[in-house]
């Protein structure tokens, strides 16, 4: 199964058996899930005794006037109560431990599912959506594991509990409980499916607001140099009150249902307290006969009112369970087949591309190559020139194996990548693209971002080459300092010397430089194309170019249009058999020149 976009809405609602599909996060913790029941069984089986207590009080203490009675009763009611209370605390805890435990889990499942899917996937799925369902949807589930379950069953027992010793203490007011039951279940399962279906709206509603808020702020610098503040304002608004008028329409229901079970049940407790009161004064039952009978009464009621609104929370966790397995269950359409060919080791440096057709999955009825043939000697530095949509960078994505060709073969070492795991086949590529990307983390971490266990020296080497200590010396801590989201607080071309470094310090076979030196000044470049220049040497370099100086130090340049390989040789053959290459050079290269 290939990834597809998550829909944001979905034709039918969630019902409570989604649910049962986050239990495989619950089972490494049997023991304390065992500890929670056996905690409510307890308890809920304590304050039903509590009903037999009162009834000696009322019958022993009261009524017979005999102290000693009294004092029993009230000791043997005490010592209940207590029993209650450290029931209570142990199934709070471990409910409330289990809660964040098993969201904790599912966090770290969900986040590591996403990594593993292709870039593909992303295109077809806004980054916003996701990171509410890895963030609030999971919150959800954290408060129905953690508290609302465990209402729903101590409550559940509680009910059953108080039924049986309804008809223990007086089988003809407990007809009138059982005929009442239908009376106030009713009003649950009508309201319960309005509640269910809004709040999947709701949470759908919610994740539009998220993605907005990432793609408006993440482009704070676009919006305000364009003064569309204004408009970003009135459309944030609107998604706001969308979530705002789903809400209430979930809330009003919801009030409703509670509501509607707080009237019936507590009516149906008028009317036994009634009848009831009728039976002791005509001495067919005792005072504190129909004392228990009341408690139970109002057991049974708080216990219908108390799971009316559990099942509103329960209805949410159903929809935040299926939006959150949805991602769980994306297959990737990149994966390692079952038994992967190692690729050659030492590296050899052979990258082969034949017969490549490709569209994109967001774009498929523009191809992006097209009958794409290249081969790349171990060691040469390869330029890809073309225009603008040329699928240069698209050359780089199906080498990462980002994508798979839709036809043909992407070859490294002689292995075809679909048959090798992609991590191995990652593991060989150093890339330094256009645009540097620069994590919210320090200087050291970003420069060995793709070697974690680089040494001191390795990263100190490295920024050397890249010409970039020059300004981590004057940065306030150094290697230590952090850059801020996005390296904010770098220059375009500190950015780049940066990302330049993380592709020396991986010492890595194969390059893929997207115009590494673009961003940089005339000073940097020199200094950095010489640092390039020994990084390169016994390298296969793949480079993206823009600029004349680039061009002439390849072994050869492939020239590209339209997703096609229409010339390829060195500069000065191209510019004179090359028609699109000499059009290039004249408007591009000269005025650099």
């Amino acid at each position: 199964m290939t990834e597809k976009e998550l829909p944001s809405t979905t034709s039918h609602p969630a019902d409570l058996r989604q649910i049962r599909r986050i239990f495989d996060f619950l089972r490494p913790y049997r023991g304390q899930v065992a500890g929670a029941l056996l905690a409510l069984i307890v308890g809920a089986g304590s304050m039903l005794a509590l009903g037999q207590g009162l009834r000696m009080v009322v019958d022993r203490g009261f009524v017979t006037g005999t102290a000693a009675e009294l004092d029993r009763a009230l000791f043997a009611m005490l010592a209940i109560v207590v029993v209650v209370a450290v029931a209570t605390y142990a199934r709070y805890f471990l409910v409330s431990w289990l809660g964040e435990r098993v969201t904790a889990d599912l966090r770290r499942a969900v986040f590591n599912h996403l990594l593993c899917l292709p870039p593909g996937y992303f295109e077809l799925t806004r980054t916003g959506e996701l990171v509410s369902r890895l963030t609030n949807d999971t919150t959800m589930l954290e408060t129905v594991i953690g508290s609302s379950v465990s209402l729903a069953l101590r409550n559940a027992l509680m009910l059953v509990g108080s039924l049986i010793m309804l008809a223990v203490t007086n089988v003809k007011l407990t007809i009138f409980v059982v005929l009442g039951v239908p009376l106030v279940v009713a009003p649950i399962l009508l309201f319960g499916r309005r509640v269910r279906r809004y709040a999947r709206q709701s949470q759908d509603r919610l994740a539009e607001v998220g993605a907005f808020i990432d793609e408006v702020l993440h482009e704070v610098r676009t919006v305000q140099a364009y003064g569309h503040e204004a408009e970003d304002r009135r459309n944030f608004s609107t998604h706001v009150e969308a979530v705002l008028k789903t809400a209430v329409l979930r809330i009003r229901q919801r009030a409703g249902l509670i509501a509607a079970v707080i009237l019936l049940s507590f009516s149906a407790v008028g009317l036994i307290l009634w009848t009831g009161g009728h039976d002791v004064i005509s001495g067919q039952i005792t005072p504190g006969e129909l004392s228990a009978f009341i408690f139970y009464a109002g057991l049974a009621a708080m216990a219908v009112a108390t799971i009316s609104e559990v099942y509103g929370d329960l209805q949410r966790a159903a929809g935040a369970t299926e939006r959150i397995m949805e991602l769980l269950h994306t297959e990737p359409s990149i994966r390692a087949p079952q038994t992967p060919l190692a690729l050659p080791m030492p590296p050899i440096g052979i990258v082969e591309l034949r017969g490549l057709n490709f569209s994109y999955p967001s774009r498929r009825n523009t191809p992006a190559l097209e009958h794409f043939s290249l081969a790349v000697r171990p060691g040469e530095k390869l330029a890809l020139v073309g225009p603008s949509g040329a699928g240069k960078t698209t050359v780089f994505q199906l080498l990462l194996r980002f994508y798979d060709p839709d036809s043909g073969e992407v070859l490294i070492d002689g292995v075809d990548l679909r048959a090798a795991d992609p991590s191995e086949v990652r593991r060989r590529i150093a890339l330094v693209p256009q645009d540097p990307v620069i994590f919210a983390a320090s200087v050291r971490d970003n420069i060995r971002y793709g070697r974690p266990d680089a040494s001191e020296e390795d990263i100190l080497k490295a920024a050397s080459a890249a010409f970039a200590l020059e300004f981590i010396e004057r940065l306030p801590n150094g290697l230590d300092t952090d850059l801020g989201e996005r390296g904010v607080k770098l220059s375009g071309g500190q950015r780049q010397r940066i990302a330049i470094a993380r592709a020396i310090v991986s010492d890595r076979p194969i390059l893929l430089l997207d115009e590494a030196t673009s961003a940089l000044d005339a000073e940097s470049e020199r200094k950095v194309q010489l640092a390039l220049e020994h990084l390169m040497r016994g390298r296969t370099t793949l480079i993206i170019a823009h600029r004349l100086a680039t061009v002439k130090n390849a072994d050869r340049i492939a020239v590209m249009e339209a997703g096609r390989l229409v010339g390829i040789g060195r500069h000065e053959e191209l510019v004179a058999s090359n028609p699109l290459y000499a059009r290039l050079a004249q408007l591009q290269f000269q005025q650099q020149a």
